[in-house]
C-alpha cells in the first residue's frame, strides 16, 4: 500500500505551559530545577493527543483511521514505538507561555526487517512559545507487526555494575512504576505497555512495564542540565536501541567529544537503551 496521500498532512495544536504543569514535570523526574523557565524536554508534555477514550485502540493509542480524521496514516501494523528524534532548541519556554505546535508528516517508508514488516513515519514538529520559535523536531515513529506468541524475555542475571569508567557524567536512576504512571498522565499517553503489565507481557512480549522513550530522553536531557546548566543545548539527537523496564536501573552517562557531547542510557547489564548526541 502507498501512503503518498499522507505526505505533507499537517495539524496544529494549542496549549499553555501552566506553573502547575511545570511543577508536575519537575516532580515526575525528581528535578532540582526551579524558577519559571522550563528545562529542555518540556515540549514533549505540551500539545498532546486528545482522542476520546472511545476512539482508543486495543493498545491504548488513538485508532489510526482516516474516517476518524486521524493525523497518522492508518498503517495496519499494531505495534508502535518512538524510534528517534533530532531536536533543535531555539528558545527557552517559560511558564505562562501560549504554545502552538504545527506538525507535518514528512516521509513514510516501508521496509522488511528481521522482525518482519516495518513502516517508518517521519514527522516534523515546530513548537512556538509566545509566538517565538522554541523547538524544531524531526521525530521518527516505527510501526511493527504483532509480537510473536512467546514467553516474555528473562531479566538480565544479577551482575556487577557495568564499567562506566570511560564516561565523564554518570547518574543512576531506577524508573519506578509510579514514575511511569506519572509520566503517562503528564503526557496523556495511554499506551498500555507503560501501565498494564499483563498486556505488556502477554500481548507485546515484554518482560515488564516499558519505560517511555521520551521519559528516557528527558532523563538524559536532565543529566545534561545538571552538568551544563539550564537550557544549554542547541541540538539533541537520540535513537532508541532497546527497551528499558520499570524497576531496572538505568545508567545515564555522558562525555565530551570533539563536536559536543555523547550521551547514553545503559541498562543494568551495560546494553545501550538509548544513544544520543548533543551540541
Amino acid at each position: 500500500m502507498t501512503w503518498d496521500a499522507w505526505i505533507g498532512r499537517t495539524t496544529e495544536q494549542h496549549d499553555l505551559l501552566t506553573p502547575a504543569l511545570l511543577a508536575r514535570f519537575r516532580a515526575t523526574i525528581d528535578s532540582a530545577d526551579s524558577g519559571s523557565v522550563a528545562a529542555q524536554a518540556i515540549h514533549w508534555c505540551l500539545c498532546l493527543p486528545d482522542a476520546p477514550t472511545a476512539a482508543l485502540g486495543a493498545d491504548g493509542h488513538p485508532q489510526r483511521s482516516d474516517a476518524l480524521g486521524s493525523f497518522m496514516p492508518p498503517i495496519p501494523l499494531p505495534r508502535r514505538m518512538w524510534a528517534a528524534s533530532d531536536v533543535r532548541f531555539l528558545a527557552p519556554i517559560a511558564a505562562g507561555a501560549a504554545i502552538v505546535k504545527r506538525s507535518t508528516i514528512a516521509a513514510i517508508d516501508a521496509k522488511a526487517g528481521a522482525s518482519g514488516q516495518l513502516v517508518f513515519v517521519e514527522v516534523d514538529h515546530e513548537t512556538l512559545a509566545g509566538g517565538v520559535p522554541a523547538v524544531s523536531e524531526r521525530q521518527t515513529i516505527v510501526f511493527r507487526e504483532p509480537a510473536p506468541v512467546a514467553a516474555p524475555s528473562v531479566p538480565p542475571a544479577p551482575a556487577s555494575e557495568p564499567d562506566l569508567a570511560g564516561w565523564d557524567w554518570r547518574r543512576r536512576v531506577t524508573p519506578s512504576e509510579a514514575m511511569l504512571f506519572r509520566y503517562s498522565a503528564l503526557t496523556f499517553n495511554s499506551h498500555r505497555i507503560h501501565y498494564d503489565r499483563p498486556y505488556a507481557t502477554g500481548e507485546e512480549g515484554y518482560r515488564g512495564l516499558v519505560v517511555h522513550g521520551p521519559l528516557t530522553a528527558t532523563l538524559l536531557l536532565d543529566l545534561a542540565q545538571r552538568e551544563l546548566g539550564a537550557n544549554a543545548l542547541a541540538r539533541f539527537r537520540m535513537r532508541a536501541q532497546a527497551p528499558a523496564f520499570a524497576g531496572e536501573p538505568l545508567h545515564l552517562v555522558g562525555r565530551a567529544v570533539a563536536d559536543g557531547w555523547e550521551l547514553a542510557a545503559l541498562g543494568p547489564d551495560g546494553r545501550t537503551i538509548m544513544a544520543a548526541s548533543a551540541s
